[in-house]
């Protein structure tokens, strides 16, 4: 079986503004957006986040450039990726990934599959009101249905906005890394990570290709240390902590 790329996070604990500045440096790229996540409206009434605990994530993206719309299963053992789905493409306006998440010791498989919209396209699936699961289209569908069988997308509520800024392609030491930042209900989070591929000099050796994903963990881990930056220690990630904060937040 082909070796999986690996996304590896760190998140920041502490004042966001000036840890970006400490990491982004002299870099001067930023793209603003606006996020949602889908949410099952029946447990957001119960303060849950029953998609996301299922391991399903619906993102809306918008700002900066096309909208996207993310369907997304975390965890996702190989296994259950089947059909056209077991191996990734990319065929415009769809991209398809097969990946490994990584926040320090807990690695993550997931795939995930994005489709591009036209800037503004996605704005009336969030609305109060709307139905989110609108624009997910027949791919999408597809996918979920292959892989997922027992999701079901009916009767949603888009939770957000969320306001992102980011800045990719930042370099700290000898790695290429993407800043994130989350500002939403009150809560800031700052993600740095970067993404290890399988190289020709890896064998296929899941184990060779290991060890350089690691060494590239504990490099991207000092590089934020040694700019004064505080790493978090908080064992949930970014998207559960300000899912479950908007859904409490609907329940005030």
């Amino acid at each position: 079986m082909d070796l999986l790329p690996v996304e590896i996070k760190v998140n920041i604990e502490g004042d966001v503004a000036p840890a970006f500045s400490a990491l982004r440096g002299s870099h001067a790229a930023m793209t603003t957006r606006r996020i949602w996540f889908a949410e099952d409206r029946e447990g957001v009434g119960q303060g849950r986040v029953s998609l996301l605990d299922g391991g399903v994530i619906v993102r809306f993206r918008s700002g900066g450039g096309p909208d996207d719309l993310t369907v997304k299963l975390r965890p996702c053992p190989r296994p259950r990726l089947v059909g056209r789905f077991s191996a990734p493409f990319d065929s415009e306006p769809l991209t398809y990934r097969i990946e490994e998440d990584w926040s320090g010791n807990r690695h993550t498989p997931a795939a995930s599959l994005v489709r591009t919209h036209p800037p503004g396209a996605l704005a009336g699936a969030v609305l109060q009101g709307a139905d989110p699961a609108a624009p997910i289209d027949a791919v999408q569908d597809q996918f979920l249905q292959a892989c997922a069988p027992a999701v079901r997308l009916d009767g949603l509520v888009a939770l957000g906005p969320i306001l992102s800024t980011k800045a990719d392609d930042v370099p700290l030491d000898d790695l290429s890394v993407d800043l994130e930042a989350w500002s939403v209900a009150g809560l800031e989070f700052l993600e740095a990570s970067i993404r290890v591929k399988p190289k020709d000099e890896d064998d296929n050796d899941a184990e060779k290709f290991t060890a350089r994903a690691e060494r590239k963990q504990r490099k991207l881990v000092e590089a934020v240390r040694e700019r004064g930056v505080t790493l978090s220690e908080h064992p949930e990630n970014k998207t559960w902590r300000v899912l479950t904060a908007l859904a409490a937040a609907e329940q005030g």
